[in-house]
């Protein structure tokens, strides 16, 4: 499909030799069906955006944009859809090099290499997109002057970034390959020096890979001309050692020898050879028997690391990112493995499994949290980049990590940073009062009283319900009352709680228990509690009441007469609560019956039988202090009733 401009007309090169001029002219040609075509993908790509957007987690719906402005293959289109996708899901490694494939297939390297590198910032644990990347590289710089200096850098970099990774043997071998190629046996030697010290999966393979590399060269051109030097030395110390007490015949012998060979200069030697010379003399063999043997002892001690770690790698069966959970015995695996590397690795290799475990647990918010405590003792800043990770990109509504992240910066005095750690978390999880209640708490423990009162006022008057508005009304109350010593704001808040909701008990709690704070005022707390007892509140909610009322008439009343009168008050309450549990068991009684076929032995057809449940004793209650016993004599409104303190928050 030819190039449209933003209007959508077709622009096409007509060739015209101008009198005067002789130079190409671009002449607009408006193509109905084209631009009939073009308007159909704009449709066809809004719904498929539609789709992310009213749902960024949707996996799927994203697969199928991609896919979609794939297949069309207009860089700036796909780009934007790439760009937004890896906002979400960075670790899908696959998705930057079909990135990367795009935009160097629009003739835009640079761009490509870009993509890649931003990739590999994102996930720098693939080794798939390492060799990727490796491979544009080389495709794109084997013709320049420093060509192969800036290939070896990119596999520098690979190394360093994953070459501890357990699997991370294709990688090594792509770069010694690629040093083979070039005939740079030294650094082909230096890197299986640094290869056969790490425990990698295939780490026996590499081994026999080394000795037939050493055993198929010549030792002077694999090693350092020291290291060459050192080893020949020793080898000829040995020599002499054991040569030295033979006889004088065996000197003769070896002096006519030596007059047979070459003279000085005409031969090169031993461990020396150039191509085609002879490689197979004592001297040469013994160097090349000691190059390996050297590097046995350390074979033999990655050999010991790697069985330790065999069975938690066996354990991997999902090494890379994917929405869908990992099993229980996967996630189990991934856990022990990390205690494991904790206890007994080194720092470096700690945090190298670290980083493998979150691209596969990228979704668990106890790996993330797991990761940020082992960091802690070692950077601060590691510790803020794994919140940031975990909070910005893969869990934005997981709000416990957040509180975590909030916490660390506190903890380190970063207030603002906490402060908007909190509000961006409400500002995507809004109405959960756990969250509101630590931004006031924030706030509150760095004197920021103004603002404390404000978040109140505008939670209560922004409540979804009169429940959570009473929630926050008490909340509000407590904290005028402790921390400002404000009684009176205190209660003005909780009175008009009660304008709106006259049927929460636990508003009435917390006005008792401010106004039993300090010095009671008897008639006051009569007065809530008649305020209470007179409300809409149920039977069972204003017996209750009336027990704490006898309770505090017989600990603190002054007047016999007010005691005996609440007495009466609440034997009458008794008979009524009696009374509507009975109607309630019978009523549940019947609708049980109704439910069940009717039988027909020995009745008529139709025909029920109910039998009442024993009814309840209507007894009064002759010993009121029967009734408090075991009543709890503070009055805490959480400790009073385990039914209200049983759920701290309200539903969110």
């Amino acid at each position: 499909m030819a190039d449209l401009d933003a209007s959508g007309t077709d622009v096409v090169l007509v060739e015209q030799t101008a009198a005067n001029t002789g130079c190409l002219v671009r002449e607009e040609v408006y193509n109905p069906e084209e631009a009939t075509e073009e308007a159909n993908v704009s449709e066809e790509l809004e719904k498929y955006w539609k789709t992310v957007k009213e749902n960024p987690s949707d996996f799927t719906g994203w697969t199928y944009l991609l896919q979609f402005v794939e297949q069309e293959g207009k860089v700036k289109t796909a780009a934007e859809a790439f760009d937004a996708f890896f906002k979400h899901y960075p670790y899908c490694y696959g998705y930057w090099k079909k990135y990367a494939d795009l935009e160097n297939k629009n003739n835009n390297p640079d761009n490509a290499e870009q993509v890649f590198e931003h990739g590999l910032q994102a996930v720098p644990l693939s080794g798939d997109l390492w060799l990727h990347y490796i491979n544009f590289i080389i495709n794109t710089y084997k013709n320049e002057t420093k060509g192969d200096a800036k290939i070896r850098s990119i596999f520098e970099k690979a190394i360093t970034a994953a070459g501890t990774d357990f699997r991370s043997d294709k990688l090594w071998d792509t770069y010694i390959n690629w040093e083979k190629e070039k005939n740079n046996l030294r650094n082909v030697t230096a890197l299986y020096d640094r290869l056969i010290a790490i425990p990698t999966q295939l780490y026996s393979h590499h081994f026999d890979n080394f000795k037939t590399f050493i055993n198929e060269n010549i030792p002077k051109e694999c090693l350092t001309l020291d290291e060459f030097l050192k080893l020949r030395q020793v080898i000829i110390s040995n020599q002499e050692a054991d040569t030295a007490g033979e006889d004088e015949d065996t000197n003769q012998d070896a002096e006519t020898l030596a007059d047979e060979v070459a003279p000085p200069g005409d031969e090169v030697p031993p461990g020396m050879e150039t191509d085609g010379a002879k490689t197979d003399e004592p001297e040469t063999k013994a160097v090349r028997k000691k190059i390996i043997e050297i590097r046995q002892a350390v074979h033999q001690q990655t050999e010991e690391e790697v069985s330790k770690r065999w069975a938690f790698e066996e354990g991997i069966r999902r090494p890379y990112f994917h929405v869908k959970p990992l099993e229980k015995g996967q996630l189990k695996n991934w856990k022990e493995y990390l205690d494991f590397e904790i206890e007994n690795g080194s720092h470096e290799r700690v945090v190298v499994l670290f980083e493998r475990c979150m691209v596969a647990c990228a979704l668990y918010e106890e790996f993330w949290m797991k990761y940020a405590k082992y960091l802690e003792p070692h950077s601060v800043e590691g510790v803020r980049n794994v919140f940031k990770r975990a909070c910005n990109i893969h869990l934005p509504k997981k709000p416990s990590i957040h509180m975590h992240w909030a916490a660390f910066e506190e903890r380190r005095g970063n207030f603002a940073a906490a402060c908007d750690i909190l509000k961006n978390l409400e500002q995507t999880m809004s109405g959960l009062a756990l969250l509101s209640l630590r931004r006031i708490s924030l706030k509150r423990r760095h004197g920021r009283t103004n603002d404390v009162k404000q978040m109140y006022t505008d939670y209560i008057s922004s409540a979804s319900s009169t429940d959570v508005a009473g929630f926050y009304s008490i909340k509000y109350a407590r904290f005028l009352a402790k921390v400002c010593g404000d009684l009176s704001a205190a209660k003005s808040v909780l009175t008009d709680a009660l304008d709106k909701d006259e049927k929460n008990p636990r508003i009435y709690l917390q006005l008792l228990d401010l106004e039993m704070s300090g010095r009671a005022s008897e008639d006051n707390i009569l007065q809530v509690f008649d305020q209470a007892m007179g409300s809409g509140l149920s039977t069972e909610d204003k017996l209750k009441f009336s027990r704490r009322k006898l309770e505090f008439l017989e600990d603190f009343g002054t007047s016999i007469d007010k005691l005996l009168q609440t007495y009466d008050e609440h034997q009458k309450l008794v008979k009524e609560a009696n009374a509507e549990k009975k109607k309630r068991q019978l009523e549940n009684a019947g609708d049980a019956g109704t439910n069940k076929k009717a039988k027909v032995n020995g009745q008529r057809e139709g025909s029920l039988t109910v039998t009442s449940p024993t009814a309840p004793p209507t007894t009064p209650d002759t010993s009121y202090y029967n009734s408090w016993s075991g009543y709890p004599h503070n009055y805490n409104y959480q400790g009073w009733s385990s039914g209200y303190s049983s759920q701290y928050y309200p539903p969110s």
